[in-house]
Protein backbone atom coordinates (compact mmCIF):
# COMPACT_ATOMS: atom_id res chain seq x y z
CA UNK A 1 0.00 0.00 0.00
CA UNK A 2 1.75 3.12 -1.01
CA UNK A 3 2.26 5.59 2.00
CA UNK A 4 1.69 9.65 1.34
CA UNK A 5 2.70 12.03 3.61
CA UNK A 6 -0.11 14.72 4.12
CA UNK A 7 2.14 18.19 5.56
CA UNK A 8 -0.90 20.98 6.23
CA UNK A 9 -0.62 23.41 9.30
CA UNK A 10 -4.68 23.12 9.55
CA UNK A 11 -6.32 19.83 10.85
CA UNK A 12 -8.83 20.20 8.04
CA UNK A 13 -7.42 19.74 4.96
CA UNK A 14 -5.55 16.94 6.23
CA UNK A 15 -9.32 15.13 6.99
CA UNK A 16 -9.87 16.52 3.19
CA UNK A 17 -6.61 14.29 2.16
CA UNK A 18 -7.61 11.44 4.29
CA UNK A 19 -11.29 11.82 2.59
CA UNK A 20 -9.81 11.60 -0.78
CA UNK A 21 -6.95 8.96 -0.63
CA UNK A 22 -7.70 6.13 1.67
CA UNK A 23 -10.65 4.97 0.07
CA UNK A 24 -8.35 4.35 -2.84
CA UNK A 25 -5.96 2.26 -0.53
CA UNK A 26 -3.63 4.61 0.48
CA UNK A 27 -2.13 4.93 3.75
CA UNK A 28 -1.69 8.86 4.81
CA UNK A 29 1.10 9.65 6.55
CA UNK A 30 0.00 13.46 8.69
CA UNK A 31 2.21 16.37 9.24
CA UNK A 32 1.82 19.30 11.16
CA UNK A 33 4.36 21.48 10.24
CA UNK A 34 8.08 21.50 8.41
CA UNK A 35 9.76 20.00 10.98
CA UNK A 36 7.18 17.24 11.35
CA UNK A 37 7.38 16.55 7.86
CA UNK A 38 10.99 15.99 7.39
CA UNK A 39 11.53 13.95 11.09
CA UNK A 40 8.88 11.60 9.17
CA UNK A 41 10.47 10.91 6.08
CA UNK A 42 13.63 9.97 8.07
CA UNK A 43 12.02 7.21 10.20
CA UNK A 44 9.06 6.09 7.94
CA UNK A 45 8.99 5.12 4.05
CA UNK A 46 7.22 7.71 2.36
CA UNK A 47 5.89 7.07 -1.25
CA UNK A 48 5.10 10.60 -2.01
CA UNK A 49 4.58 14.04 -0.01
CA UNK A 50 1.69 16.47 -0.42
CA UNK A 51 2.73 19.57 0.61
CA UNK A 52 1.10 22.78 1.44
CA UNK A 53 3.09 26.31 1.14
CA UNK A 54 2.22 28.25 3.51
CA UNK A 55 2.81 27.07 6.89
CA UNK A 56 4.35 28.44 10.12
CA UNK A 57 8.23 27.92 10.72
CA UNK A 58 9.66 25.93 7.93
CA UNK A 59 7.55 26.99 4.54
CA UNK A 60 6.74 23.94 1.92
CA UNK A 61 9.54 25.67 -0.32
CA UNK A 62 12.24 24.81 2.48
CA UNK A 63 10.49 21.68 2.96
CA UNK A 64 10.57 20.97 -0.40
CA UNK A 65 14.31 21.95 -1.21
CA UNK A 66 15.40 19.95 2.07
CA UNK A 67 13.93 16.64 0.40
CA UNK A 68 15.32 17.24 -2.58
CA UNK A 69 18.91 17.97 -1.46
CA UNK A 70 19.52 15.56 0.97
CA UNK A 71 20.06 11.90 -0.23
CA UNK A 72 19.28 9.95 2.82
CA UNK A 73 15.35 11.02 2.05
CA UNK A 74 15.60 9.24 -1.05
CA UNK A 75 13.39 9.84 -4.37
CA UNK A 76 10.23 11.21 -3.48
CA UNK A 77 8.03 12.86 -5.04
CA UNK A 78 6.33 16.11 -3.70
CA UNK A 79 3.40 17.76 -4.99
CA UNK A 80 2.67 20.93 -3.63
CA UNK A 81 -0.77 22.21 -2.49
CA UNK A 82 -1.23 26.15 -2.52
CA UNK A 83 -3.48 29.17 -3.12
CA UNK A 84 -0.38 30.82 -4.27
CA UNK A 85 -0.82 31.05 -8.45
CA UNK A 86 0.96 33.58 -9.32
CA UNK A 87 4.69 33.27 -11.38
CA UNK A 88 7.53 34.16 -8.83
CA UNK A 89 5.58 32.12 -6.52
CA UNK A 90 5.56 28.64 -9.13
CA UNK A 91 9.37 29.30 -10.11
CA UNK A 92 10.46 29.32 -6.45
CA UNK A 93 8.42 26.22 -6.33
CA UNK A 94 10.42 24.71 -9.74
CA UNK A 95 13.34 25.66 -8.29
CA UNK A 96 13.00 23.85 -4.86
CA UNK A 97 12.29 20.38 -6.82
CA UNK A 98 8.98 20.30 -6.65
CA UNK A 99 7.03 17.62 -9.29
CA UNK A 100 3.95 19.15 -9.28
CA UNK A 101 1.66 21.79 -8.08
CA UNK A 102 -2.22 21.67 -7.67
CA UNK A 103 -4.08 24.53 -6.61
CA UNK A 104 -6.69 24.84 -3.24
CA UNK A 105 -9.48 24.20 -3.35
CA UNK A 106 -7.86 20.31 -4.06
CA UNK A 107 -10.10 18.46 -6.93
CA UNK A 108 -10.41 14.53 -5.94
CA UNK A 109 -10.25 13.61 -9.34
CA UNK A 110 -6.98 16.30 -9.87
CA UNK A 111 -4.90 15.10 -6.64
CA UNK A 112 -5.84 11.14 -7.43
CA UNK A 113 -4.55 11.06 -10.85
CA UNK A 114 -1.40 13.36 -10.19
CA UNK A 115 -0.70 10.94 -7.26
CA UNK A 116 -1.04 7.90 -9.62
CA UNK A 117 1.07 9.22 -12.10
CA UNK A 118 3.84 10.61 -10.00
CA UNK A 119 3.85 7.27 -7.82
CA UNK A 120 4.06 5.43 -11.45
CA UNK A 121 7.30 7.66 -12.02
CA UNK A 122 8.87 6.73 -8.61
CA UNK A 123 8.37 3.14 -8.97
CA UNK A 124 10.03 3.67 -12.29
CA UNK A 125 13.09 5.51 -10.94
CA UNK A 126 13.54 3.32 -8.25
CA UNK A 127 13.79 0.39 -10.90
CA UNK A 128 16.40 2.35 -12.33
CA UNK A 129 18.30 3.36 -8.48
CA UNK A 130 17.40 -0.20 -8.34
CA UNK A 131 19.71 -1.64 -11.61
CA UNK A 132 22.40 0.93 -11.31
CA UNK A 133 22.84 -0.23 -8.00
CA UNK A 134 22.61 -3.98 -8.52
CA UNK A 135 24.52 -3.66 -11.22
CA UNK A 136 27.71 -1.55 -9.37
CA UNK A 137 26.94 -4.08 -6.71
CA UNK A 138 27.21 -6.91 -8.81
CA UNK A 139 30.45 -5.69 -11.36
CA UNK A 140 32.85 -5.28 -8.01
CA UNK A 141 31.64 -8.85 -7.17
CA UNK A 142 32.29 -9.91 -10.29
CA UNK A 143 35.83 -8.89 -10.39
CA UNK A 144 36.66 -9.82 -7.18
CA UNK A 145 35.72 -13.51 -8.65
CA UNK A 146 37.87 -13.33 -11.47
CA UNK A 147 40.85 -11.29 -9.71
CA UNK A 148 40.70 -14.32 -6.89
CA UNK A 149 40.02 -16.75 -9.14
CA UNK A 150 42.00 -20.13 -8.78
CA UNK A 151 41.00 -23.08 -11.10
CA UNK A 152 43.33 -25.29 -8.28
CA UNK A 153 41.31 -24.36 -5.30
CA UNK A 154 38.12 -23.10 -7.19
CA UNK A 155 34.69 -24.55 -5.34
CA UNK A 156 31.90 -24.09 -6.88
CA UNK A 157 29.82 -24.40 -4.03
CA UNK A 158 31.68 -21.79 -1.85
CA UNK A 159 30.87 -19.68 -5.05
CA UNK A 160 27.33 -20.08 -4.73
CA UNK A 161 27.27 -19.26 -0.68
CA UNK A 162 29.08 -15.43 -2.30
CA UNK A 163 26.74 -15.20 -4.57
CA UNK A 164 23.49 -15.85 -2.51
CA UNK A 165 24.95 -13.13 -0.37
CA UNK A 166 25.35 -10.79 -3.02
CA UNK A 167 21.24 -11.14 -3.86
CA UNK A 168 19.65 -12.18 -1.48
CA UNK A 169 18.03 -9.20 1.16
CA UNK A 170 19.66 -7.13 3.95
CA UNK A 171 18.82 -4.58 6.21
CA UNK A 172 19.83 -1.96 3.16
CA UNK A 173 17.91 -3.27 0.62
CA UNK A 174 14.75 -4.67 1.51
CA UNK A 175 12.78 -3.89 -1.29
CA UNK A 176 15.26 -4.49 -3.94
CA UNK A 177 16.49 -7.74 -2.97
CA UNK A 178 14.82 -11.35 -2.49
CA UNK A 179 14.08 -12.96 0.57
CA UNK A 180 14.55 -16.50 0.05
CA UNK A 181 16.67 -18.20 -2.10
CA UNK A 182 16.57 -21.72 -3.15
CA UNK A 183 19.98 -23.91 -4.81
CA UNK A 184 19.17 -27.22 -6.45
CA UNK A 185 22.43 -29.29 -7.76
CA UNK A 186 21.64 -32.39 -9.43
CA UNK A 187 24.60 -34.73 -8.38
CA UNK A 188 26.47 -37.27 -10.27
CA UNK A 189 23.84 -40.37 -9.50
CA UNK A 190 21.15 -38.52 -10.70
CA UNK A 191 19.71 -37.46 -6.95
CA UNK A 192 19.11 -33.38 -6.26
CA UNK A 193 20.53 -32.05 -3.51
CA UNK A 194 18.86 -28.64 -2.39
CA UNK A 195 19.88 -25.48 -0.33
CA UNK A 196 17.93 -22.66 1.33
CA UNK A 197 18.57 -19.61 2.15
CA UNK A 198 16.81 -17.56 4.33
CA UNK A 199 17.07 -13.93 4.93
CA UNK A 200 16.40 -13.08 9.20
CA UNK A 201 16.86 -9.63 11.05
CA UNK A 202 19.89 -10.95 12.29
CA UNK A 203 21.92 -12.85 9.37
CA UNK A 204 21.50 -15.32 6.72
CA UNK A 205 20.12 -19.15 7.80
CA UNK A 206 21.49 -21.66 5.65
CA UNK A 207 19.48 -25.14 5.52
CA UNK A 208 20.23 -28.27 3.48
CA UNK A 209 15.96 -29.47 2.76
CA UNK A 210 15.09 -32.64 1.87
CA UNK A 211 12.62 -32.31 -1.13
CA UNK A 212 11.10 -34.25 -3.36
CA UNK A 213 10.54 -31.20 -6.11
CA UNK A 214 9.95 -32.42 -9.69
CA UNK A 215 13.39 -32.54 -11.59
CA UNK A 216 11.50 -32.46 -14.62
CA UNK A 217 10.32 -29.05 -13.21
CA UNK A 218 13.14 -28.19 -11.27
CA UNK A 219 15.62 -28.61 -14.34
CA UNK A 220 15.86 -27.35 -18.01
CA UNK A 221 15.19 -30.79 -20.09
CA UNK A 222 17.58 -29.36 -22.57
CA UNK A 223 21.20 -27.34 -23.43
CA UNK A 224 19.07 -23.89 -22.94
CA UNK A 225 18.91 -22.42 -19.30
CA UNK A 226 15.44 -21.14 -18.36
CA UNK A 227 15.00 -17.60 -16.45
CA UNK A 228 11.65 -16.80 -15.94
CA UNK A 229 10.20 -14.59 -13.40
CA UNK A 230 6.46 -14.76 -11.95
CA UNK A 231 4.42 -11.51 -10.10
CA UNK A 232 1.72 -12.92 -7.50
CA UNK A 233 -0.78 -11.18 -9.31
CA UNK A 234 0.38 -12.54 -13.01
CA UNK A 235 -1.87 -15.14 -14.53
CA UNK A 236 1.50 -17.47 -15.79
CA UNK A 237 2.19 -17.39 -11.93
CA UNK A 238 -1.14 -18.83 -10.99
CA UNK A 239 -0.68 -21.47 -13.87
CA UNK A 240 2.85 -22.42 -12.65
CA UNK A 241 3.46 -25.65 -11.81
CA UNK A 242 6.95 -25.27 -10.77
CA UNK A 243 5.25 -22.60 -8.11
CA UNK A 244 2.59 -24.95 -6.89
CA UNK A 245 5.72 -27.41 -6.22
CA UNK A 246 7.36 -24.65 -4.42
CA UNK A 247 3.73 -24.34 -2.24
CA UNK A 248 4.09 -27.40 -1.58
CA UNK A 249 7.12 -27.91 -0.27
CA UNK A 250 6.51 -24.88 2.45
CA UNK A 251 7.80 -22.43 0.35
CA UNK A 252 6.04 -19.36 0.13
CA UNK A 253 6.04 -17.88 -2.99
CA UNK A 254 4.85 -14.18 -3.66
CA UNK A 255 6.94 -13.28 -6.63
CA UNK A 256 9.85 -15.27 -8.21
CA UNK A 257 12.91 -15.13 -10.61
CA UNK A 258 14.51 -18.40 -11.25
CA UNK A 259 17.31 -19.53 -13.16
CA UNK A 260 17.52 -23.31 -14.66
CA UNK A 261 19.61 -25.17 -16.43
CA UNK A 262 19.64 -29.40 -16.72
CA UNK A 263 21.75 -29.86 -13.62
CA UNK A 264 21.17 -26.52 -11.58
CA UNK A 265 18.84 -24.12 -10.46
CA UNK A 266 18.99 -20.88 -8.93
CA UNK A 267 15.40 -19.63 -7.27
CA UNK A 268 14.99 -16.08 -6.09
CA UNK A 269 11.77 -15.62 -3.74
CA UNK A 270 9.69 -13.11 -2.63
CA UNK A 271 11.42 -9.29 -3.51
CA UNK A 272 9.87 -6.32 -1.64
CA UNK A 273 8.26 -5.60 -4.97
CA UNK A 274 7.00 -6.77 -8.23
CA UNK A 275 10.29 -8.45 -10.39
CA UNK A 276 10.74 -7.17 -13.49
CA UNK A 277 12.98 -8.18 -16.33
CA UNK A 278 15.91 -6.47 -14.91
CA UNK A 279 15.68 -8.59 -11.71
CA UNK A 280 15.92 -11.64 -14.39
CA UNK A 281 18.84 -10.81 -16.31
CA UNK A 282 20.39 -9.19 -13.73
CA UNK A 283 20.24 -13.68 -12.17
CA UNK A 284 20.85 -14.64 -15.14
CA UNK A 285 24.52 -12.56 -15.46
CA UNK A 286 25.78 -13.36 -11.80
CA UNK A 287 25.07 -17.48 -12.23
CA UNK A 288 26.30 -17.99 -15.88
CA UNK A 289 29.42 -15.90 -14.79
CA UNK A 290 29.70 -18.56 -12.09
CA UNK A 291 29.26 -21.39 -14.32
CA UNK A 292 31.68 -20.27 -16.44
CA UNK A 293 34.42 -20.36 -14.17
CA UNK A 294 33.18 -23.76 -12.93
CA UNK A 295 33.67 -24.74 -16.34
CA UNK A 296 36.38 -23.06 -16.80
CA UNK A 297 38.07 -24.24 -13.45
CA UNK A 298 37.52 -28.10 -15.14
CA UNK A 299 38.85 -27.28 -18.31
CA UNK A 300 42.17 -26.40 -16.90
CA UNK A 301 42.86 -28.87 -14.41
CA UNK A 302 42.21 -31.48 -16.94
CA UNK A 303 44.80 -29.37 -18.44
CA UNK A 304 47.05 -29.47 -15.98
CA UNK A 305 46.48 -32.94 -15.63
CA UNK A 306 47.62 -33.95 -19.13
CA UNK A 307 50.62 -31.41 -18.58
CA UNK A 308 51.56 -33.46 -16.01
CA UNK A 309 51.05 -36.91 -17.45
CA UNK A 310 53.26 -35.46 -20.37
CA UNK A 311 55.93 -34.65 -18.13
CA UNK A 312 55.94 -37.75 -16.12
CA UNK A 313 55.46 -40.06 -19.56
CA UNK A 314 58.74 -38.30 -20.57
CA UNK A 315 60.54 -38.58 -17.50
CA UNK A 316 59.65 -42.01 -17.71
CA UNK A 317 61.05 -42.59 -21.47
CA UNK A 318 64.20 -40.85 -19.70
CA UNK A 319 64.66 -44.06 -17.52
CA UNK A 320 63.94 -47.04 -19.90
CA UNK A 321 67.66 -47.45 -20.10
CA UNK A 322 68.69 -46.45 -17.17
CA UNK A 323 69.21 -49.03 -14.10
CA UNK A 324 66.80 -47.01 -12.08
CA UNK A 325 63.36 -47.97 -12.07
CA UNK A 326 60.61 -45.20 -12.76
CA UNK A 327 59.46 -45.55 -9.11
CA UNK A 328 63.05 -42.98 -8.51
CA UNK A 329 61.42 -40.11 -10.73
CA UNK A 330 58.68 -40.23 -8.67
CA UNK A 331 60.62 -40.04 -5.30
CA UNK A 332 63.28 -37.81 -5.74
CA UNK A 333 59.93 -35.48 -6.94
CA UNK A 334 58.64 -35.92 -3.37
CA UNK A 335 61.55 -35.17 -1.71
CA UNK A 336 62.06 -32.24 -3.61
CA UNK A 337 58.67 -31.32 -2.30
CA UNK A 338 59.13 -31.50 0.70
CA UNK A 339 62.65 -30.18 1.26
CA UNK A 340 60.75 -26.97 -0.54
CA UNK A 341 57.74 -27.06 1.51
CA UNK A 342 60.50 -26.76 4.63
CA UNK A 343 62.27 -24.26 3.20
CA UNK A 344 59.44 -21.96 3.07
CA UNK A 345 59.16 -21.61 -0.91
CA UNK A 346 55.97 -20.12 -2.02
CA UNK A 347 53.09 -23.22 -2.67
CA UNK A 348 52.90 -22.53 -6.56
CA UNK A 349 56.94 -23.11 -6.82
CA UNK A 350 56.91 -26.21 -4.39
CA UNK A 351 54.22 -27.60 -6.33
CA UNK A 352 56.12 -27.04 -9.69
CA UNK A 353 59.50 -28.51 -8.71
CA UNK A 354 57.65 -31.78 -7.16
CA UNK A 355 56.07 -32.41 -11.07
CA UNK A 356 59.46 -31.24 -13.19
CA UNK A 357 62.00 -32.61 -10.79
CA UNK A 358 60.89 -35.78 -12.22
CA UNK A 359 62.85 -34.69 -15.54
CA UNK A 360 66.14 -34.12 -14.10
CA UNK A 361 67.79 -36.85 -15.68
CA UNK A 362 65.93 -36.90 -19.17
CA UNK A 363 69.14 -35.99 -20.92
CA UNK A 364 70.32 -39.57 -20.32
CA UNK A 365 67.96 -40.26 -23.54
CA UNK A 366 70.93 -39.47 -25.18
CA UNK A 367 73.21 -41.46 -23.33
CA UNK A 368 74.64 -44.72 -24.31
CA UNK A 369 72.63 -47.75 -22.90
CA UNK A 370 75.98 -49.78 -22.92
CA UNK A 371 77.07 -46.27 -20.49
CA UNK A 372 73.94 -46.39 -18.24
CA UNK A 373 73.84 -50.19 -17.86
CA UNK A 374 77.78 -50.69 -17.56
CA UNK A 375 78.58 -52.79 -14.43
CA UNK A 376 81.76 -51.83 -14.22
CA UNK A 377 83.91 -48.41 -13.62
CA UNK A 378 83.30 -45.79 -16.53
CA UNK A 379 86.55 -44.66 -18.14
CA UNK A 380 87.03 -41.15 -18.40
CA UNK A 381 85.69 -40.89 -22.21
CA UNK A 382 82.61 -42.71 -20.61
CA UNK A 383 82.62 -40.35 -17.88
CA UNK A 384 82.73 -37.66 -20.03
CA UNK A 385 80.05 -38.31 -21.96
CA UNK A 386 77.85 -39.46 -19.14
CA UNK A 387 78.32 -35.63 -17.79
CA UNK A 388 76.15 -34.56 -20.38
CA UNK A 389 73.24 -35.72 -19.95
CA UNK A 390 72.77 -32.34 -18.24
CA UNK A 391 73.33 -30.49 -21.00
CA UNK A 392 71.13 -33.08 -23.20
CA UNK A 393 68.14 -32.60 -20.60
CA UNK A 394 67.95 -28.78 -21.10
CA UNK A 395 67.99 -29.28 -24.50
CA UNK A 396 65.30 -31.65 -25.00
CA UNK A 397 63.06 -29.19 -22.31
CA UNK A 398 63.68 -26.49 -24.20
CA UNK A 399 62.89 -22.64 -23.13
CA UNK A 400 58.85 -22.59 -22.63
CA UNK A 401 58.05 -20.72 -20.20
CA UNK A 402 55.63 -23.13 -18.02
CA UNK A 403 59.43 -25.59 -17.98
CA UNK A 404 61.85 -23.08 -16.38
CA UNK A 405 62.14 -25.07 -13.47
CA UNK A 406 62.65 -28.24 -15.40
CA UNK A 407 65.22 -26.47 -17.35
CA UNK A 408 67.10 -25.20 -14.29
CA UNK A 409 66.76 -28.68 -12.54
CA UNK A 410 68.34 -30.78 -15.68
CA UNK A 411 71.23 -28.28 -16.39
CA UNK A 412 72.18 -27.98 -12.28
CA UNK A 413 71.22 -31.00 -10.24
CA UNK A 414 74.87 -32.29 -10.53
CA UNK A 415 76.22 -28.84 -9.56
CA UNK A 416 77.76 -28.94 -5.75
CA UNK A 417 77.90 -26.17 -3.28
CA UNK A 418 81.22 -26.10 -3.09
CA UNK A 419 82.13 -25.87 -6.49
CA UNK A 420 83.35 -29.57 -7.19
CA UNK A 421 79.74 -30.20 -10.12
CA UNK A 422 79.52 -30.54 -13.36
CA UNK A 423 78.65 -29.61 -15.87
CA UNK A 424 80.06 -26.01 -15.22
CA UNK A 425 82.07 -25.95 -11.41
CA UNK A 426 79.02 -23.53 -9.98
CA UNK A 427 79.26 -23.08 -6.54
CA UNK A 428 76.98 -21.32 -3.96
CA UNK A 429 74.05 -19.27 -5.01
CA UNK A 430 75.04 -19.27 -8.59
CA UNK A 431 73.36 -23.17 -8.85
CA UNK A 432 69.63 -22.14 -8.69
CA UNK A 433 67.54 -23.40 -5.45
CA UNK A 434 66.08 -26.28 -7.44
CA UNK A 435 69.50 -27.63 -9.08
CA UNK A 436 70.63 -27.06 -4.79
CA UNK A 437 67.76 -29.19 -3.46
CA UNK A 438 67.48 -31.87 -5.75
CA UNK A 439 71.36 -32.61 -5.57
CA UNK A 440 70.00 -33.90 -1.90
CA UNK A 441 67.36 -35.29 -3.05
CA UNK A 442 68.55 -37.30 -5.89
CA UNK A 443 72.04 -37.96 -3.76
CA UNK A 444 69.70 -39.59 -1.01
CA UNK A 445 67.67 -41.98 -3.18
CA UNK A 446 71.18 -43.20 -4.47
CA UNK A 447 72.44 -44.12 -1.62
CA UNK A 448 68.98 -46.16 -0.03
CA UNK A 449 69.13 -47.95 -3.88
CA UNK A 450 71.62 -50.98 -4.82
CA UNK A 451 74.40 -49.61 -7.80
CA UNK A 452 76.85 -52.39 -8.99
CA UNK A 453 79.31 -50.37 -7.03
CA UNK A 454 77.66 -50.13 -3.61
CA UNK A 455 74.56 -52.11 -1.53
CA UNK A 456 71.71 -50.29 -0.66
CA UNK A 457 72.28 -48.38 2.62
CA UNK A 458 69.43 -47.94 5.06
CA UNK A 459 67.89 -44.77 6.42
CA UNK A 460 70.16 -44.05 8.90
CA UNK A 461 73.46 -44.84 7.24
CA UNK A 462 71.93 -42.79 4.14
CA UNK A 463 71.38 -39.61 6.64
CA UNK A 464 74.82 -40.48 8.43
CA UNK A 465 76.72 -40.22 4.95
CA UNK A 466 74.59 -37.17 3.86
CA UNK A 467 75.48 -35.01 7.14
CA UNK A 468 78.56 -36.13 8.21
CA UNK A 469 80.23 -37.55 4.53
CA UNK A 470 82.15 -40.23 3.47
CA UNK A 471 84.70 -39.31 1.31
CA UNK A 472 83.16 -39.55 -2.08
CA UNK A 473 79.98 -37.53 -0.39
CA UNK A 474 80.47 -34.84 1.80
CA UNK A 475 78.22 -32.26 3.80
CA UNK A 476 80.28 -29.07 2.08
CA UNK A 477 78.52 -30.33 -1.13
CA UNK A 478 75.37 -29.05 0.00
CA UNK A 479 73.66 -25.75 0.42
CA UNK A 480 73.90 -25.70 4.33
CA UNK A 481 70.16 -24.60 4.48
CA UNK A 482 68.78 -27.66 2.22
CA UNK A 483 70.77 -29.70 4.19
CA UNK A 484 69.83 -27.94 7.65
CA UNK A 485 66.09 -28.59 6.36
CA UNK A 486 67.19 -32.25 5.36
CA UNK A 487 67.80 -32.55 9.07
CA UNK A 488 64.52 -31.75 10.31
CA UNK A 489 62.60 -33.66 8.35
CA UNK A 490 64.57 -36.30 7.28
CA UNK A 491 62.60 -39.03 8.86
CA UNK A 492 59.60 -37.91 5.88
CA UNK A 493 62.24 -38.85 3.59
CA UNK A 494 62.34 -42.60 5.02
CA UNK A 495 58.02 -42.59 4.30
CA UNK A 496 58.36 -41.99 0.92
CA UNK A 497 60.68 -44.57 0.36
CA UNK A 498 59.15 -46.87 2.11
CA UNK A 499 55.94 -45.95 -0.14
CA UNK A 500 54.20 -44.45 2.78
CA UNK A 501 54.40 -41.02 1.66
Amino acid sequence: MPRILCVDDEPLNISLLQAILLPRRYEVIPASNGLEALEKIRTEHIDICLLDVMMPGIDGFEVCRRIKSEEEFGNIPVIMITALFDKENRIRGIESGAEDFISKPVDAAELLARVKMLLHVKELNDRLKSAYHNIAKLSVFGEQIISNFDPATFDFSEKIDSIVHQIIRSKLDISDSPQIVVIGMLDQTGGSQWVRYDSTDKDIDRSTIRTNLNQKLAFSDNNAPIVVFYNEDDPDMTASTFVEELKNQQIPVTNIVRYSNDSFSLIALNYGRKVTTHDATVLNSVVMQSLFLRSLAAQIRDTESAFEYTVLALARASEANDEDTGDHILRVGNYCALLARQLKLPDELVKTIRIQATLHDVGKIHISPAILKKPDKLTDDEWREMKLHTIHGSKIIGEHSRMTTADRIAISHHERYDGSGYPYGLSGEQIPIEGRILNLADQYDALRNARCYKPAFDHETTCRIILEGDGRTLPQHFDPEVLAAFKEIHRSFADVFEGQF
